[in-house]
């Protein structure tokens, strides 16, 4: 599996994971001038922005690492625009959301999930 896969498989499974806690993801992979957020959700209350880190694992910087102060501005400058384009009025929330991935002893591959609500 290549590096874009294994990011595709990422965001699938963080998507799934928002679906199971009553989210509906309305958007994955919105882009626009100031960046890229991996997906967007929304409940009755919150729309989340949410940047999804996959890594193999003992990579050695983690997902969560890996979103700096660089990243979260444009983050929050790409969320902002989106705000803007739809007019959306629900409270906005930042999440970072960590796959590890491992293979597994019979050859296949596992995931696991760190997720982080309120992440900045």
């Amino acid at each position: 599996m290549n590096i874009g896969e294994v990011g595709i498989q990422g965001e699938k499974r963080v998507a799934q994971f928002l679906r199971q806690r009553g989210f509906n993801v309305i958007k994955r992979n919105y882009q626009c001038r100031f960046g890229e957020i991996d997906i967007i959700a929304e409940n009755g209350e919150y729309i989340l922005f949410v940047e999804v880190k996959t890594r193999k694992q003992n990579a050695l910087i983690s997902g969560v690492e890996a979103v700096d102060s660089h990243k979260q501005s444009r983050l929050t400058l790409s969320a902002q625009d989106y705000i803007s384009k739809t007019l959306c009025e629900k409270q906005p929330r930042f999440d970072v959301a960590e796959v590890t991935v491992c293979e597994k002893s019979d050859g296949s591959m596992g995931y696991s999930l760190k997720y982080i609500e309120n992440a900045f």
